[in-house]
């Protein structure tokens, strides 16, 4: 190609740059060791229908509900069930319903009431050993991890904010919310996850849009992080119809959650003084209603457990999920991370113990064992992405940060090799023809 003609190009090298620019030169995460052709990344075409599994019960929907809470207004139609990958998200082995540990890890906690749970090193993604680690349940408030996780990122921690008659009137666990109460989104996402408000999961669905935006970004939240077992039906984890989520899915959203400091601040908060509001003017001789010291509903957290640390979780209970709760402790330095789903205390054992069991279990087991991993390729760009977004200007900024440097260079190299077409033509010519001093036209 002649310089000229490079000359001629320059409008259409530049987009070209522009536009190669704009695509991410980073490489696809590495996926864990014996994980990598298990993994199905989010948005792959490898699913399929969900189909009867005699042997695995709930691989697509929830057990049966045993009340009416999901039952769906006339002429509404009940949710389909969620897709089911065609190979298990996290490493093959996690595609069995069964008890699925390594005999190097020791026999798994004894009388364990869960029908789903996991165990997992926080840190590295190991699991350690689980049960039924994609088996549909319900979250019951373990969900309003996600909905925490979608509130950080998408608010004003400090944005002051009301209550109304929704709010206060909203079924099961409630902080208190009431009119003329001064509050602000950091109270309300801390009552949401201290004491697992559903007033405030009413407020923080408002401040978000409204009831079916915040389900919409709860969802796509779930599924950017690899969490394909999840469908949120409602912010506060009440029962709805189509709802459910999977003992992997709540470890990599509470994983996720932990890498968030403000959401490891709020979840291992053991107590915290809530707003009062003034006397209610729709209620004769009301008083004053004063702030309050709310105390958490993890009873790890605030009894302690002997020999570790506990970083904090969340509980949840409804009849159709039964106890469900996700958390994390610390010990020596390592992490792990546990979850209980469709389990019950019976008699003197209790959830809370079987709890401490299933911790005890993961700080004992080699730091090497593994029979799947939280590290879904999804899940390794939503974090590489969260850590990018830290440190760099975000949206339009940072693109342009990426992209200009190169169009400029290659913009100064193609401009600086038509001048030098020009000043050789211009030589010639003045060389040529004596006394004629332009160039002519370019053909």
């Amino acid at each position: 190609m002649r310089l000229h003609h490079v000359f001629r190009s320059l409008p259409a090298l530049v987009a070209a740059a522009m536009i190669a620019g704009s695509v991410p030169l980073t490489a696809p995460a590495a996926a864990a060791p014996g994980d990598a052709s298990s993994v199905v990344p989010t948005g792959s075409p490898a699913a399929t229908t969900p189909a009867p599994d005699q042997s695995c019960p709930h691989r697509a929907t929830p057990p049966p509900a045993v009340d009416d809470s999901e039952t769906v207004a006339p002429g509404d139609t009940t949710p389909a069930p969620l897709p089911v990958p065609a190979a298990p998200v996290g490493g093959n082995r996690l595609g069995d319903c069964g008890v699925i540990a390594d005999p190097a890890a020791g026999p798994t906690p004894a009388d364990l009431t869960s029908q789903g749970w996991l165990i997992a090193d926080l840190d590295s993604g190991h699991i350690i050993a689980t049960q039924d680690p994609h088996g549909r349940f319900r979250p019951a408030s373990t969900i309003k991890t996600l909905l925490a996780l979608v509130a950080l990122e998408d608010l004003d921690l400090n944005k002051p904010v009301e209550a109304n008659a929704r709010d206060w009137s909203m079924e099961g666990d409630a902080c208190g919310v009431g009119p003329g109460g001064k509050y602000t989104i950091r109270d309300i996402v801390t009552g949401l996850l201290v004491v697992s408000g559903n007033d405030c999961a009413n407020i923080l669905a408002r401040e978000l849009g409204g009831y079916d935006e915040t389900l919409a970004k709860m969802n796509a939240k779930a599924k950017s992080l690899g969490a394909l077992d999840t469908r949120a039906a409602s912010p506060s984890g009440l029962d709805a119809a189509g709802m459910s989520t999977s003992p992997y899915d709540l470890a990599v959203i509470f994983r996720a959650g932990m890498r968030n400091p403000e959401f490891a601040k709020l979840v291992s908060t053991k107590t915290y003084e809530f707003p009062g509001y003034p006397p209610r003017k729709d209620v004769p001789g009301d008083e004053n209603h004063p702030a309050y010291l709310m105390q958490n509903s993890n009873s790890l957290l605030v009894q302690g457990v002997p020999g570790m640390t506990i970083l904090g979780g969340k509980t949840g209970y409804t009849d159709d999920a039964k106890k469900t709760f996700v958390g994390a402790a610390e010990r020596d330095g390592r992490k792990i991370l546990i979850v209980q789903m469709y389990g019950l205390t019976e008699g003197t054992n209790t959830y809370h113990d079987q709890a401490v069991r299933m911790f005890e279990y993961g700080f004992a087991a080699p730091a090497s064992v593994s029979v799947g991993t939280l590290d879904n390729p999804a899940a390794q760009h939503a974090h590489l992405t969260a850590t990018q977004t830290r440190a760099t200007p975000s949206g339009s900024d940072s693109l342009a940060l990426g992209v200009l440097p190169a169009v400029l260079i290659i913009v100064v190299v193609l401009a600086g090799a038509a001048l030098l077409v020009f000043a050789v033509r211009r030589h010639r010519r003045r060389a040529s023809v004596p006394g004629d001093d332009t160039t002519g036209s370019e053909q």
